[in-house]
């Protein structure tokens, strides 16, 4: 019963995803499953592209939709937005691993759903880790000779970089 209840949210959520981006997405999409061209729109974080991650994080937290997030509580819009950031960062590495900038990324292989519906258990273990630059990245030595707290800075310093290489 409560996995069928789970199906329903999860269509729900996707609804705006599949008429927007015209990709298949159920409960065992990964990021890496999903098409660059959406993953470089989600990652520009203006208001139209905050509304899709805003609208799949409240459906499958049966909160409403998207179009609903300037009337929930402040400690459900706060909610909505500490999933938000934590899925933003996602979606930014995973583009990153796609242009062969990072190696690998905590929860690479994570169902979006599951980012989402078990954030409480899985967003701090997978924010507790690092993204790892890939090897032929040509800061790979700058950022080698870091220590731990200063790689984690080093990679979220790229994200303009990013953001202007998805724009091209």
């Amino acid at each position: 019963m409560e996995q069928g209840r789970l199906l329903i949210l999860i269509k729900k959520g996707f609804r705006n995803w599949v008429s927007r981006f015209g990709e298949h997405f159920d409960a065992g999409t990964t990021l890496a499953d999903i098409s660059i061209k959406t993953l470089s729109f989600l990652a520009q974080a203006q208001e139209k592209e905050t509304f899709y991650l805003y609208d799949l994080i409240m459906s499958l937290n049966e909160w409403g939709s998207g179009f609903e997030f300037n009337e929930l509580e402040p400690a459900r819009k706060m909610a909505v937005i500490d999933q938000y950031l934590f899925l933003l960062d996602q979606i930014r590495f995973e583009c990153m691993r796609r242009l062969g900038w990072l190696e690998s990324y905590p929860g690479r292989n994570t169902a979006l759903v599951d980012m989402i519906v078990q954030f409480e258990s899985l967003g701090p273990r997978l924010q507790a880790q690092l993204p790892v630059l890939s090897k032929g990245h040509p800061r790979y030595k700058e950022y080698l000779a870091l220590n731990t707290f200063d790689r984690e800075s080093f990679v979220r310093k790229l994200i303009p970089d990013l953001l202007r290489e998805l724009r091209v």
